[in-house]
């Protein structure tokens, strides 16, 4: 499918000082989109500067300010939310930037949303998600047109942030069936993806793309051809001794503002592990992209 940009106009991003954030205002400017990047009057001008950068035009916009957030949206064909927190972040600002876009006739809107397949979750079960699910309650409601995208987990983590790959051991922890399709995708392929929708007036309600799908068997021997040494499968328990970690981890950690604490991390994983977040169907072809970067493609960066 051709991307259209019917309006010719602007898009505005909030959230673009963040790292996926900053890599949508670059895919944004490569196909010559206008690019509106609020930050706040606190932001440094190091960041400012990144922005600038990228060509984008950098809007000094207080968030408390309905009058000064619609004058920023004023015109533009669609705004992106890049924004990262927790409730204050999700449901607040990024509710007031919501309010703003329908305020002054903005067509449509892409929430911050980028994640695993939230709305096959259950309620409860991962905190993160149950954000996400409130503001689609509210986006759903509002009279203007949404597109989230959701992409699994970003690939970029296998390099180690995340507990999966562990090179030290030659061991691919896993928890429950290890032959489970698991979704990734690069925050680079992702911020692609967003730029195309963006521009697309007609774009789905849910636009769910995966870079790879791979399961902790695969990853196994995708390390193991690799490094030239077996990596072999293990076994943490299963989906029932994940949930028991998750509480008394969450049960032990002092109370933080942090969006991901490490039993966030635990409950992302098991929605992942349990295969309720798989994403289906993909939606990676509807705009041409053929380049999508595989697991193995990561990986070999820690090899």
């Amino acid at each position: 499918m051709a991307v259209r940009n019917v309006e010719g106009g602007a898009v505005v991003l909030a959230g673009a000082t963040g790292d996926l954030g900053l890599r949508i205002a670059r895919a944004l400017r490569r196909r010559d989109v206008p690019v509106r990047a609020l930050v706040r009057t606190e932001t440094p001008d190091a960041k400012r500067g990144v922005i600038a950068g990228t060509g984008a035009s950098v809007i000094e916009t207080d968030y408390a300010d309905p009058a000064a957030l619609a004058r920023a949206c004023a015109g533009a064909v669609c705004v992106v939310s890049a924004l990262n927190g927790l409730a204050p972040t999700i449901l607040g600002l990024q509710g007031r930037l919501l309010d703003a876009a329908v305020a002054v006739g903005v067509p449509r809107f892409m929430p911050s949303d980028f994640s695993l397949d939230f709305t096959r979750t259950r309620p409860g079960d991962n905190r993160n998600m149950d954000l996400r699910r409130a503001f689609q309650a509210r986006v759903d409601a509002a009279p203007i047109r949404a597109t989230s995208v959701l992409n699994g987990a970003f690939a970029d983590l296998l390099t180690g942030e995340a507990p999966i790959v562990l090179h030290k051991l030659h061991r691919i922890l896993h928890w429950g069936d290890a032959d489970q399709p698991l979704d990734f995708t690069t925050k680079d392929d992702v911020a692609d993806h967003v730029a195309d929708v963006a521009m697309d007036a007609d774009a789905p309600r849910f636009s769910r793309i995966a870079g790879d799908v791979v399961s902790a068997r695969d990853l196994a021997s995708i390390m193991t051809r690799l490094s030239g040494r077996e990596y072999k499968l293990l076994r943490a328990g299963g989906i029932g001794r994940l949930s028991t970690v998750i509480a008394v981890a969450r049960a032990l950690s002092p109370k933080s503002d942090a969006p991901f604490p490490a039993w966030q991390g635990m409950q992302y994983l098991r929605d992942m592990a349990s295969g309720r977040g798989k994403l289906v169907p993909l939606d990676n072809a509807r705009y041409g992209k053929t380049d999508w970067t595989r697991a193995e493609a990561v990986l070999a960066r820690t090899v």
